[in-house]
């Protein structure tokens, strides 16, 4: 019996020890258990497992009290929420003064939330009637036929909407990247707040998780335009992993999507091998964007270890090169533009390409790459190295101090003044790794109030 063959015969089980010990246990099962492996490994199989056992890991910070100018670092984050939460609903604009937003968006306000509350820029009592409302207004929000969270919402009315926040009825479709994302986030609310778990699982349960996942993998459901529904595998290597930890969390059997080297291929970029997914768009209509995002919101929220640690590395090394070897600051990911197409994934590896910068859809974006300021603040709360205070540096800039933090700067030098929840959400997520540590791993109570 084969290694996959084994595994997929033994996933029932796999995913009732899920429910019964622990989702995190599995994830780390996941990664060590392909040592273990007995069908022969391709190449790049055999790259990704001398990751595993490199003498060259990234140096992780130790959480330490914040000092009073990173306080005020995420007081200005806390601003954008301040700004943009619907009183009536609890809902987070995903893009200042718009009111619209995603599931992705939504778990980045929770963590806002979270991570404010613990830093002490507001009290419990701030924090028990912000989550209570937004849980309330997420128990009642339609869903797509019926089983799942629509692509997008509008913050006031709740109604569907599609992604120029026109209502629709009958909605577009579904992210499984997106609740996946969610799911770790509202795991989260229960693990660290326990009255709320109730309201928590109010939301969880009307989600049909049968729709989430087939065969082990995420699914993606996305209308077409004579209305019926492109049904599809969704996530490429980093995403998929990250969002499978989170559905994993709810204890549906999403074991494959988070098995990382199913599709790992590697690529030389700036002579670092970095990891990307070999699925190309051409074959599978999904492009491939190898880019920071999910490895440091795995660091932030679960902790960098395993398979995730050996390819964010990669990732991480590679942007460090490209600043030793031409000077320019490199942190790279998606988010929002202040131009059209107004959203992009600027990458390490996209579509066969460094430095590749692509639309949701993969076209390339010449001259559009971005410093991202998330992506910033990120890793130089992860690492600690000589280049973290160089991303430090470069991102305090880009900020209105009455607003919140953009998104980030141009190559060019242009601030991509664009401001987010997204981006908002992750810089506070970030300062409070800094101070307690990833954010499911439990908190110290007594930190900086």
């Amino acid at each position: 019996m084969t290694f996959r063959e084994g595994l997929w015969r033994a996933r029932s089980h796999i995913i009732f020890i899920v429910g019964l010990l622990s989702a995190m246990a599995l994830i780390v099962a996941v990664d060590a258990d392909v040592l273990n492996r007995e069908e022969p490994a391709n190449a790049s199989v055999i790259e990704a497992e001398r990751l595993l056992v490199t003498p060259d890991p990234l140096k992780l910070r130790v959480p330490r009290s914040l000092q009073p100018d990173e306080l005020q670092w995420a007081r200005l984050a806390w601003h954008y929420f301040e700004n943009n939460v619907d009183p009536g609903t609890g809902l987070a604009n995903a893009a200042d003064r718009y009111p619209s937003t995603t599931m992705w968006d939504t778990a980045s306000y929770v963590f806002a939330l979270m991570a404010a509350e613990r830093l002490g820029i507001i009290d419990r009592a701030e924090f028990d009637r912000r989550c209570a409302l937004m849980l309330a207004s997420l128990a009642h929000l339609p869903l797509y036929d019926g089983a799942l969270p629509n692509k997008a919402y509008h913050t006031r009315t709740l109604s569907m909407v599609d992604y120029n926040n026109n209502p629709t009825t009958v909605g577009i479709g579904w992210s499984g990247l997106d609740i996946g994302r969610m799911a770790v986030a509202l795991s989260a609310v229960a693990r660290a707040y326990p009255e709320q778990s109730a309201a928590v699982w109010a939301v969880i349960e009307r989600w049909n998780l049968g729709r989430l996942v087939r065969d082990g993998y995420l699914r993606g459901g996305a209308v077409e335009p004579d209305g019926s529904l492109k049904d599809t595998q969704e996530g490429r290597l980093g995403y998929e992993q990250y969002a499978a930890r989170g559905v994993l969390l709810l204890g549906a059997d999403a074991l494959f999507a988070g098995y990382g080297l199913a599709h790992v291929a590697f690529a030389s970029v700036e002579g670092v091998r970095v990891p990307y997914d070999e699925r190309s768009q051409k074959q599978f209509d999904a492009p491939v964007f190898a880019t920071s995002e999910p490895y440091f919101l795995t660091g932030l929220e679960f902790g960098l270890d395993g398979l995730m640690e050996a390819f964010g590395r990669q990732i991480y090394y590679a942007q460090k090169q490209r600043y030793l070897t031409k000077g320019t600051v490199t942190a790279v990911s998606e988010g929002h533009l202040d131009q059209p197409p107004f959203f992009s994934y600027s990458t390490v590896y996209g579509n066969g390409t460094p430095w590749a910068v692509l639309t949701g859809k993969g076209e390339t974006l010449p001259g559009m790459r971005t410093f991202n300021t998330k992506a910033a603040f990120s890793w130089a709360a992860l690492v600690d190295d000589d280049y973290a205070p160089v991303l430090q540096t470069a991102a305090l800039p880009l900020n209105d101090p009455q607003r919140g933090w953009y998104e980030g700067q141009y190559e060019g030098g242009k601030v991509n003044a664009a401001m987010t929840a997204n981006t908002n959400g992750i810089i506070l997520e970030s300062l409070h790794f800094r101070a307690f540590g990833p954010i499911l791993r439990g908190v110290v109570r007594d930190g900086l109030k």
